[in-house]
């Protein structure tokens, strides 16, 4: 396995290391998508940056910046892929889609994305992904989001 980091342990990289990637995308009320996307991506030897916490302590304010911070550090490490998933389920989260645009707008960031046709949003993704990156695929499953990773690391 490769070496894996997760919120709130930080990735400082180091020259030699493999390539990495950051899990983006839906983490609040949605299954655990990052949990296959670790384990496939890192059978290839990425990094992998996952901000998906096994246990987040809801109850704890202190922690959202902790959270917020950890994930802006790592979405803008140069040189690292970042992969979204947008999965099935009610909640559009919202911090994704922010997350998304930032990336978008900036040509230099590698990025994968994939939109369940369950995610309530897709059109949005598929439309603000057509406009600021013409030709950039939306893939329609986690697998084929997971393929598209693999084959730009």
């Amino acid at each position: 396995m490769s070496p894996y980091y997760e919120a709130p342990d930080y990735y400082e990289p180091a020259p030699g290391d493999p390539p990495a990637v950051f899990l983006a995308g839906g983490i609040t009320g949605v299954a655990d998508w990052q949990r296959e996307a670790a384990r496939e991506l890192g059978r290839l030897g990425a990094v992998v940056l996952n901000p998906r916490r096994r246990d987040f302590p809801i109850g704890d304010p202190a922690q959202a910046p902790v959270q917020i911070a950890w994930e802006h550090h790592h979405l803008h490490l140069p040189g690292v892929l970042t992969m979204f998933w947008f999965p099935p389920g009610e909640s559009t989260q919202p911090i994704a889609l922010l997350e998304l645009g930032a990336a978008l707008d900036n040509p230099a960031r590698r990025i994968v994305v994939g939109a369940d046709p369950g995610y309530p949003r897709v059109e949005d993704v598929r439309c603000q992904t057509s406009l600021a990156r013409p030709g950039e695929v939306v893939r329609t499953t986690l697998a084929a989001t997971l393929a598209a990773a693999r084959d730009l690391l």
